[in-house]
């Protein structure tokens, strides 16, 4: 028996499900590259590996493959804007964004809650989606620092949970 889900079904249903917002760097032959992504997990301790998946429509994914090592970029919960800035196409992403050359030189992200430097392991068919095995190189994280949620199609958890109250 076979059955059909509805994407709005099932974007509404998994949207329950929080999740944190990367950026995912690498510095490419014409300079930095970057996009946002909610499709990140930690994947294996040994060897030390993340995912994440980009959608296949990415322009910015096939870029940053070929350069081979990029920079994972966990933003903190006042990065709203580097989420939605790096979202958009046909735009200088890293205009007016603060960053320093991580591991293999890709752009770590000022204020970022933590960043994963690796090397692109795997890649796997995901669909409309591409799931990225990333090699973790190094890494860092601010303790201080509150990553950015997003929720049921929103930004953070509390401002909704209370409104739908």
């Amino acid at each position: 028996m076979t059955v059909t889900v509805e994407p709005a079904t099932l974007r509404e249903v998994l949207g329950h499900f929080a999740s944190g917002v990367v950026v995912v760097t690498a510095a490419g032959p014409d300079g930095p590259l970057g996009f946002t992504c909610q499709s990140f997990a930690s994947l294996s301790l040994e060897p030390a590996l993340i995912s994440f998946s980009p959608a296949r429509t990415s322009s910015t994914w096939p870029r940053i493959r070929d350069v081979g090592a990029f920079c994972v970029n966990v933003l903190a919960a006042d990065q709203q804007h580097l989420s939605a800035g790096f979202a958009r196409s046909g735009v200088d992403k890293f205009a007016g964004v603060s960053w320093w050359p991580g591991p293999d030189r890709a752009p770590v992200l000022d204020g970022a809650c933590a960043w994963i430097g690796c090397t692109l392991w795997r890649e796997y068919d995901g669909g409309d989606h591409t799931i990225v095995a990333g090699r973790v190189r190094d890494l860092g994280a601010d303790a201080t620092r509150t990553p950015l949620l997003f929720h049921r199609g929103r930004y953070g958890l509390a401002t909704h949970l209370e409104e739908d109250r």
